[in-house]
């Protein structure tokens, strides 16, 4: 199900030298919030931003990619048309509280086993074998990585893997909240980085082989489907977002799709809801899945008699 790529469109901002510095996996959240053909729009358009209005009132909504390498910029014109014309940014959580130590510690806490287990406890023989064999073939030390929960265990395989392609953490949430802290805007978030970390540390639980095993299937496919889901992000292709990350979601992890992108576009639903009742103008940035699919924010604004614009 290329759980990897799903990674970097379903959440937020990877951590950096983990290996050397695991006070950084805060940053692993970036990676997780990027995250079925639209109604709206099944043709490829300009770019990932749509214009939701009601009345005279206005939200964008943008569709993230958490890292992205040097060569992808700049961005989309549209982005900045639409930061231009905001004077609220609003993201999945507040990315500048990652840096706190107290989130940090609190991201140590929950992301590793504390209670006598380790991945060799909980892993079948064969998909420990296979993370181990893949983890030397990386130069790592296993023995590093056995406290660590399968989510942030596949994401700081998926951050190292991305960073020999050139991916670096200034993704588009990254970019934005660095600009709109220089320019005064404000700032806003959808859910707390706690419910983030809650979402990472709950991925895989119950059938960690399972979810070890499916996410190591793909890794020889992470250059390619890369490169697709970039290119599907810049055109604003919502038909292979979808084809490529939420029909396979679906079908072959129905739970994981069902806690990171249905469960969360319904309690976000009401907070942009809230935001096209005031006269200010905001930006919503989120993980490109969570746009897409007859599950996605923007059908699920349109059911709601909201008018939706493609930039």
């Amino acid at each position: 199900m290329n759980i990897k790529n799903l990674i970097q469109v379903v959440f937020i901002n990877p951590l950096r030298n983990l290996t050397t510095q695991p006070g950084k996996v805060n940053q692993i959240l970036f990676l997780l919030l990027l995250s079925s053909t639209l109604g709206l729009n099944n043709s490829v358009a300009d770019t990932s931003v749509w214009e939701v209005s009601s009345g005279s009132n206005t939200v964008y909504l943008g569709g993230t990619v958490h890292l992205l390498r040097p060569s992808d910029y700049p961005l989309p014109a549209e982005y900045e048309q639409a930061y231009q014309d905001s004077s609220h940014l609003v993201f999945e959580t507040d990315i500048s509280s990652m840096n706190d130590l107290s989130i940090q510690a609190s991201m140590l806490q929950q992301l590793t086993y504390s209670d006598g287990r380790t991945l060799k406890t909980v892993l079948s023989e064969e998909a420990y074998t296979a993370l181990s064999d893949y983890v030397a073939s990386s130069g790592m030390p296993m023995m590093m990585l056995d406290s660590f929960k399968p989510g942030l265990l596949i994401s700081t395989l998926q951050v190292i893997e991305f960073q020999k392609m050139g991916f670096t953490p200034q993704g588009v949430d990254a970019y934005f909240n660095t600009r709109a802290i220089g320019d005064g805007k404000t700032l806003g978030q959808l859910e707390t980085v706690q419910e983030q970390i809650g979402f990472l540390a709950e991925m895989g639980e119950g059938n960690e082989s399972e979810f070890i095993l499916m996410s190591l299937e793909d890794i020889d496919e992470t250059d390619e489907m890369m490169e697709a889901m970039i290119e599907a992000w810049r055109s604003g292709d919502n038909r292979s977002l979808s084809d490529l990350f939420v029909a396979d979601m679906q079908s072959e992890a129905p739970e994981l799709y069902e806690s990171l992108l249905i469960n969360r576009n319904l309690r976000w639903i009401p907070q942009i809801e809230e935001m096209l009742r005031d006269r200010d103008t905001e930006f919503v940035l989120v993980g490109a899945a969570h746009l897409v699919g007859n599950q996605g924010l923007l059908e699920l604004l349109s059911a709601k008699g909201y008018q939706i614009r493609q930039l």
